[in-house]
């Protein structure tokens, strides 16, 4: 199973826009989706319409070892796509988690116990911080895929972002390699967004996606309807940019990818 973190630290980026749209569009393509809700405001969960109560088993129970991911993991409206979601009781996890034996591995063991084949690829959605939870995030990924704002503090944030990679690959995660950067929430009317667009990729070169997610109202509708744009409405610029996206980075995953 292929395993992406989708991670930024600063809020605000497009990180759950883009797992719940790239999760649909992977699913519509075929693959066997599992979408992990690491975040505590759980608004992943809430955008693919999975209502507080009907969250038994969270993200929560599966990092503590309460539950296996198969146990916790719900169908969605999108066939082949399965959430794992997210509870307010994350929030106390990193405080809990100091008390636990390896404590940064809490999420690699559970994937690893997953049953062989269940599902293609693993997203997570991770918080807007780089503390335990996005560290257990990015132990437990093989891939970094990093949603970045066209505003002007996206350069900083990114490089704070790449030193805690770097600090992950070279103390617990080897095999950690960044997927790419996708550049949302670009405004073509403003100068900034194309001047930050421009800086990010002489700084990361081909690290970039050439498809860029645009400021789009269908998009940030579509949670408030508990459905992806890519249903809410799939003719939108918002929609069509992230099925573009999804072609990119199918194009970037591992061969064999489904095998995986």
């Amino acid at each position: 199973m292929i395993r992406i973190a989708i991670a930024n630290q600063k809020g605000g980026v497009g990180k759950t826009t883009t797992a719940i749209n790239i999760g649909t569009a992977l699913a519509a393509s075929g693959w066997r989706v599992l979408l992990i809700d690491f975040d505590p405001q759980g608004n992943c969960s809430t955008g693919l319409g999975i209502h507080q109560n009907e969250r038994g088993a969270s993200s929560y129970e599966v990092l503590r070892g309460d539950s296996t991911l198969v146990d916790a993991a719900i169908p969605t409206k999108v066939p082949r796509l399965d959430l794992v979601p997210a509870t307010v009781d994350l929030s106390g996890a990193e405080i809990e988690l100091i008390d636990f034996e390896h404590r940064t591995h809490r999420l690699d063991a559970a994937i690893n116990a997953a049953p062989p084949g269940r599902w293609d690829v693993c997203l997570i959605d991770c918080p807007p911080s780089l503390g335990l939870l996005t560290i257990n995030a990015l132990v437990a990924a093989r891939l970094l895929l990093v949603p970045l704002q066209c505003e002007f503090f996206a350069l900083e944030g990114l490089s704070q972002l790449l030193t805690t990679f770097e600090r992950i690959r070279s103390r617990f995660n080897p095999g950690l390699s960044i997927l790419g950067v996708a550049l949302t929430m670009y405004d073509k009317r403003n100068r900034l967004s194309e001047q930050v667009a421009q800086d990010v990729r002489a700084c990361l070169g081909d690290v970039v996606f050439e498809t860029v997610i645009p400021r789009n109202v269908r998009l940030s509708e579509a949670p408030s309807h508990g459905l992806p744009a890519l249903i809410y409405d799939h003719r939108c610029s918002g929609s069509e940019a992230y099925i573009a996206l999804a072609r990119e980075l199918i194009g970037r995953l591992p061969a064999p990818a489904k095998a995986a």
